[in-house]
């Protein structure tokens, strides 16, 4: 497809070089989390192609880096950012969560990708044709490590059963017995529950978590604790999910369905292997194919996919991903779903299976350009990889796949040189680009193409503003998750992104921005509410819907933002009395359903047994 013609970047704005100055680390805002216990030493340089990010919920509890050295735009000019990358508490650098919220440390000790300074203005030059065929797509060994480090993955230490704190609420005490549907691992009923003080309300230590509820405050439905035996090092959340009446989440070896109501215990299925991967997007029915080990070992792959019913947690098909060479590495997939076709990302080859059956669909292709990653929902949109002699000068492309055929329905090709990064919004389409794979020569541009794959426009930011971004997970080493964004939205002619934490005054404040998708350019500001910061989580009903996070002594909420700026006004407020634990979730995640809230732990760790069972893990309110 023809691209528009090169052209020379404007001044000033994101346009405009800057020099990168050193940052420091910002003061926690809230009470400080405990961080994950007994980090083995940091392995090498994460791996291929775009860095991967775990995106980071709410408002940070540990300092961490906010900026990052800048990145031009993704048509040629290199221009540095004016923001370096910080170190994190442990001595190690961090990752902010998407837009302004610092990443918690991994927990293995290796480094996160850190956020972004404002993408710089540049444009799209022609076409550029493949060079020679070379050994890998997109020098997909960059400054990654070739083994993951056995400690990064380390022995499991099962420590102390699980136990959870709920509410009580209208329950017949019948608890489902799934069983599964197609030889595998069998989930099991839930085991009996703190029934709280029987009028709905969460406990901690035997006190009312409602007691000090203000008129207009929402109540505390209930409040869970940790119920999974942990490996050593803890272990990442996926999820949740919100599916009916069930809240579902997944972590280590053990998925789990709760009632979104009273947070009881639905089911709970429990796997032989690590849970390795699993897509932001469920089918319309509810079911996911998630990725799990094909084995205890530190040296098992990535490389076995289960249906999941997270209505039930009736397991279905199973099934192993083929290696179709040497540079088709199994040690981390990226999962994404479109209607019923779930995709298999990774460095070097892609597969698509049909969700209902596990048909395959469509796997490698002929050529030198190789689909890694894949962002679903109403559209499926790949990144691919393009062989070239010149692997410190990368050809990506961006596509729109037919989801049953794998066919490209178009096809947009940035300037040599930059990587697909993330997907921030499938429809409409907005693009993050990245070159370089140094903090000092980092850079970053955003993209919004219209529906037949041309540039609709470039995002241009007033200079100043930063946005921390990142999106899927931080943890992968060699897979690329492109989708899965926190902190940013869209509607059909606005991007929102919130942008990171000001720290100059007594404490965190941010801004959302809105960016018109026909020009690039801020059509708004909006402030946080004084003393909080915020992130937009989706749109609803025409507004941007917000979490605001807890501070000291106040509840954070729920609040929406009009299309045209404003004051974010507040639909859910949380308590204030229950601030402290509220901002006490690690890397936390925010869901809004029903007029409920859900804050979920993204990571749990304990130094020890006890610890482990008082870890707090989800919370939820409601009117």
């Amino acid at each position: 497809m023809t691209q528009p013609p090169s052209q020379q970047p404007p001044q000033g704005g994101f346009g405009a070089p800057q020099e990168p100055p050193q940052g420091v680390p910002q003061p926690p805002k809230g009470p400080p989390q405990t961080p994950p216990p007994a980090q083995p030493p940091q392995p090498p340089a994460a791996p291929p192609g775009p860095p991967s990010a775990q995106p980071g919920y709410g408002y940070p509890q540990q300092p961490g880096p906010y900026g990052q050295p800048q990145q031009q735009g993704p048509y040629g000019q290199q221009q540095p950012g004016p923001y370096a990358q910080q170190p994190g508490p442990y001595g190690q650098p961090q990752q902010p969560g998407p837009y302004g919220q610092p990443q918690q440390p991994g927990p293995y000790g290796q480094p996160q990708q850190p956020g972004y300074g404002y993408p710089q203005q540049q444009y799209p030059g022609a076409p550029v044709p493949p060079g020679p065929t070379g050994p890998g797509g997109g020098n997909p060994f960059k400054g990654k490590p070739l083994m993951i480090i056995a400690a990064a993955v380390a022995a499991l230490l099962v420590i102390g059963g699980g136990v959870y704190l709920a509410t009580s609420g209208g329950d017949d005490g019948k608890k489902p017995v799934a069983k599964e549907s197609s030889g595998g691992p069998q989930p099991s009923v839930s085991p009996s529950v703190d029934e709280g003080d029987g009028n709905g309300t969460g406990r901690e230590g035997g006190d009312d978590l409602n007691g000090g509820r203000k008129p207009g405050e929402a109540k505390v439905l209930w409040l869970q604790k940790n119920d999974v035996d942990l490996p050593r090092n803890g272990a990442d959340v996926y999820g949740p999910w919100v599916v009916g009446d069930t809240l579902v989440k997944g972590m280590y070896r053990t998925f789990a369905g709760y009632g979104v109501a009273d947070g009881k215990q639905k089911w709970k299925l429990k796997l032989d292997t690590d849970i390795c991967s699993a897509p932001s997007e469920v089918t319309s029915d509810g079911k996911i194919v998630i990725g799990v080990k094909n084995g205890t070992t530190d040296k098992a792959d990535c490389s076995e996919l289960q249906l999941l019913d997270l209505n039930t947690g009736k397991t279905g098909w199973k099934k192993e991903i083929k290696s179709s060479g040497l540079f088709d590495l199994m040690s981390d997939i990226s999962l994404a779903i479109s209607g019923d076709t779930v995709t298999v990302g990774r460095t070097g080859a892609s597969n698509a299976f049909r969700v209902s059956d596990g048909k395959e669909l469509f796997g490698k292709r002929d050529g030198i350009c190789q689909p890694f990653a894949f962002a679903g929902g109403p559209k499926l949109i790949a990144a691919t990889s393009c062989r070239v002699q010149d692997v410190e000068n990368p050809q990506h492309e961006i596509e729109e796949i037919d989801p049953v055929t794998g066919k490209p329905k178009w096809t947009y090709k940035p300037a040599r040189g930059w990587e697909v990064d993330n997907v921030y919004s499938v429809s409409p389409l907005i693009v993050s680009l990245t070159k370089g794979s140094s903090s000092e020569d980092k850079q970053w541009s955003i993209l919004a193409l219209k529906e037949n794959g041309t540039l609709r426009s470039q995002i241009v930011s007033d200079k100043g503003d930063k946005f921390p971004a990142g999106c899927g997970s931080a943890f992968a080493i060699f897979g690329k998750s492109v989708d899965g964004c926190d902190g940013v939205t869209a509607d059909a002619n606005t991007l929102y992104m919130r942008t990171q934490d000001d720290t100059s005054g007594t404490s965190r404040t941010n801004k959302v921005v809105a960016f018109n998708l026909n020009t690039g350019k801020t059509k708004w500001k909006a402030n946080s509410p004084a003393e909080h910061t915020m992130k937009p989580l989706r749109m609803e009903g025409g507004n941007v819907l917000l979490y605001v996070d807890a501070g000291y002594d106040n509840g954070g909420g729920i609040a929406t933002l009009a299309p045209t700026g404003g004051t974010p006004q507040m639909v859910l407020q949380h308590q204030d009395s229950t601030s402290e634990i509220e901002s006490s979730f690690y890397d936390e995640k925010i869901l809004y359903a029903g007029g409920r809230s859900f804050i979920v732990s993204g990571r749990v760790s304990a130094t020890n047994d006890k610890e482990e069972l008082e870890t707090k893990t989800m919370m939820a309110f409601g009117k």
